[in-house]
């Protein structure tokens, strides 16, 4: 319902976790429900249940009484029927004793005639910045538990507009189809390689339409042209794809007037991962997805009964009134980032003792970092730091995480600064109390043909 609107005029319904209609009250008061979600004009029945509308009427004494409403609300409430509802593309306005079968043709009438501007289109566009994992990554993926932190520095956006026809729009760098020279096209593809953003856009729109499909949402009959744009450095582990599906997310979702009720944050960042793992079969962890949707520094438990039960963790936006002065370093010529996941989890599928006890790790080091962080104890979290780049070095082995990898950790660590993996390799954050260091870190990086960054951490506008 609107804001304006009064729950005592309307049939009210209440909603289990699966959309489930549980109870309808018939234009409550306010303390007999919180919903604010509206029952509408139309209800679709079975034989069976229409069956017993002749005893309903019956026992109905007033002609008031004598209401869908009320005869739906006794199906639940009485009889255990089971309905579900569907949200309809736009706010319904006909309703009333007074709206008759001339209002209902007035409206067809209107959307019939009513044309696309296709001079002015209205336009949105949607920002997700990249992240860091300050903590317990890689065991996002394991049931384990982290702490990460979006970053200003580097973000992907997505921009959409009705149109006629839907069309998905190729980036000119991350997508292209025109090369000047065989030479061209064997540069860009080395460095870019086969897959850009265009898939990501495709993906999130069929997922998208399936989860509307799935929990009753109708979506309005109109198109879209979507297009997006990023400066995310490719397969560092700053959670450049999931960036971009996200704010795919956020565009359709303003686009079809989806709200928060429609597709919850938790929700929303099961399914951005659905789109890489079922979608396009790239391997991935839920963390990405859930601070890029929640913003700002967010603790995330991804404990197994919790993930099986509801279908996601416990997350939870850290109250911090200041953070230390964090670093990021990447690489500028990186390999695949999702290779380094490979032998792990098959040693954790296969119940491997070590693997088991090393994400058990990874859950205390967040635990831990966390009571640093709201203590401002950025010592003890320096020491963390260490810790868990350490426990990752013990599963994956030098080998897998590679020399550039290890490079940046070495350089770190000879000027005193704290520093592991940001995402899944490439890049590392780090934290140097002494300042006074800075200078002299940040050529030995240079140097080395490494890309160094002071990290500026977003929080949202609506932040606790």
């Amino acid at each position: 319902m609107g804001k304006s609107e009064k729950i005592e005029t309307r049939g009210i319904v209440e909603l289990d976790i699966n959309g489930r209609i549980t109870n309808l009250i018939e234009k409550p008061t306010k303390d007999e429900t919180q919903s604010r979600l509206a029952s509408v004009v139309f209800y679709v029945f079975s034989r069976e249940t229409l069956d017993s509308l002749p005893d309903f009427l019956r026992n109905s004494t007033t002609p008031d009484s004598k209401s869908f409403g009320n005869y739906l609300s006794r199906l639940i409430s009485e009889n255990k029927c089971s309905f579900h509802g569907l949200k309809i593309p736009t706010r319904f306005s006909l309703i009333g004793r007074n709206v008759g079968l001339a209002e209902y043709q007035e409206l067809i009438t209107f959307f019939n005639n009513k044309k696309l501007d296709t001079e002015n289109p209205q336009k949105y566009t949607a920002r997700t910045y990249a992240r860091v994992g300050l903590m317990g990554n890689p065991s996002d993926g394991f049931y384990g538990k982290t702490i990460a932190l979006s970053i200003k520095n580097f973000w992907a956006s997505a921009t959409i507009q009705e149109s006629a026809s839907l069309n998905l729009i190729p980036h000119p760098l991350n997508d292209p189809t025109s090369f000047g020279s065989m030479a061209d096209l064997h540069a860009i593809s080395c460095r870019e390689g086969y897959f850009g953003g265009l898939r990501l856009l495709q993906a999130t729109c069929k997922a998208f339409y399936s989860y509307c499909r799935r929990n009753g949402i109708v979506l309005s009959r109109k198109n879209f042209t979507l297009s997006y744009d990023t400066n995310i450095p490719r397969q560092v582990g700053l959670a450049g794809s999931s960036a971009i599906v996200t704010s795919t997310l956020k565009c359709l979702m303003n686009f079809f007037n989806l709200t928060e009720n429609d597709l919850p944050k938790p929700k929303r960042a099961s399914l951005a991962l659905d789109v890489e793992t079922s979608e396009l079969f790239i391997q991935a962890g839920l963390q990405d997805r859930v601070v890029q949707t929640y913003e700002g520094l967010v603790d995330m438990d991804f404990a197994k009964d919790l993930v099986e039960k509801q279908g996601y963790g416990h997350y939870e936006n850290l109250k911090v009134k200041v953070l230390p002065t964090l670093f990021l370093v990447y690489c500028p010529n990186p390999s695949d980032s999702g290779k380094i996941h490979s032998t792990v989890k098959h040693r954790w599928l296969s119940e491997d003792k070590e693997v088991i006890e090393g994400m058990n790790n990874f859950r205390n080091f967040t635990t831990e970092a966390r009571v640093a962080i709201e203590a401002e104890h950025w010592s003890c979290l320096q020491k963390l730091m260490d810790k868990n780049f350490e426990q990752r070095r013990i599963l994956y082995g030098d080998a897998c995480l590679g020399d550039d990898n290890l490079k940046l950790i070495s350089i770190a660590k000879e000027h005193g600064a704290s520093a592991k993996f940001s995402g899944s390799g490439g890049a590392i954050v780090g934290l140097l109390l002494e300042e006074s260091k800075e200078d002299q870190m940040k050529r030995a990086f240079q140097k080395s043909g490494f890309v160094y960054i002071r990290i500026i951490p977003h929080f949202p506008e609506a932040y606790p």
